[in-house]
């Protein structure tokens, strides 16, 4: 009978989805102003520069403390930094591009049932264009938005749901939550099964490092497949049949994961030598 009130720790699911909500209200407030006054008066503060930056750092720097404040925890606790096999790195590339490879299929079928409108491919294009070149487009897609949905994803949100529930309820919730997060439902398969890629790796290696590093490694290869799909289009392997294709791309995906799995165990097992 004294065992009935379980210890719940920050957040549970409903506390990060107010978090999410508040992160995105937050932007929407500044946002939705601005939106209004370039629509009537031809401005573009919207995508000033120094907007989006002063904006993404001011409001990302309040959730992480709001959440690290509401959390009790250490620093180090909510984002762990250990160390990990370099090695890993390698099958984590392989797995993105069968797992890129398979997830166009997913976006095409659902594209048939739910066909995404032309503004939401100028927005989509959007994300990719920077004020200062392809080198700007890198920075802010393969380093600045890994960082920060990371921190908050596989960081805050991640560390208190696996406090709560099981380990994979935890993955699979903070994975949905972060596919919806970003507002897009021709984009969610591709961001759902990256938050249970980075979320696995979290559990299994305890480092946001390298949840980071993945979510950004993801990003570029996106990104240079935007960018030099008229010379990648070209090669072989793009040019085999379909069938054929998808067969290999699950092979090379399946493979990766198993080695992804493997490249996990050995910093423990040296441990356990010593």
């Amino acid at each position: 009978m004294m065992q009935q009130f379980r210890q719940t720790y920050y957040p549970t699911i409903l506390q990060a989805i107010h978090l999410i909500i508040l992160y995105l209200f937050i932007q929407t407030v500044i946002d939705f102003p601005l939106a209004l006054i370039d629509y009537y008066k031809g401005t573009d503060y919207l995508y000033n520069p120094v907007k989006k930056i002063l904006l993404n750092a001011g409001s990302t720097i309040f959730i992480l403390l709001y959440g690290l404040k509401k959390s009790k925890a250490r620093v180090f606790e909510v984002f762990p930094v250990k160390k990990f096999n370099p090695l890993v790195v390698l099958p984590i590339i392989t797995f993105f591009w069968g797992a890129h490879n398979l997830l166009d299929v997913v976006n095409n079928a659902l594209n048939k049932v739910l066909p995404a409108p032309p503004w939401f491919w100028e927005l989509f294009g959007k994300i990719f264009d920077s004020d200062f070149g392809w080198w700007g487009a890198f920075f802010k897609v393969a380093v600045i938005a890994p960082i920060i949905e990371e921190l908050i994803f596989r960081g805050l949100i991640l560390h208190g749901l696996r406090k709560n529930y099981h380990g994979i309820t935890a993955v699979i919730v903070s994975a949905l939550l972060f596919s919806l997060f970003h507002l897009n439902p021709w984009q969610m398969p591709a961001t759902f099964v990256l938050g249970l890629l980075l979320g696995w790796l979290v559990l299994r290696t305890k480092s946001i490092l390298l949840a980071i590093l993945g979510h950004s490694l993801n990003n570029l290869m996106v990104l240079l497949t935007i960018t030099y799909w008229e010379q990648i289009s070209t090669h072989a392997i793009y040019l085999m049949e379909k069938q054929e294709k998808l067969v290999l791309s699950a092979l090379v995906a399946g493979l990766s994961l198993i080695l992804i799995y493997f490249s996990m165990l050995w910093p423990s097992k040296k441990k356990k030598g010593k």
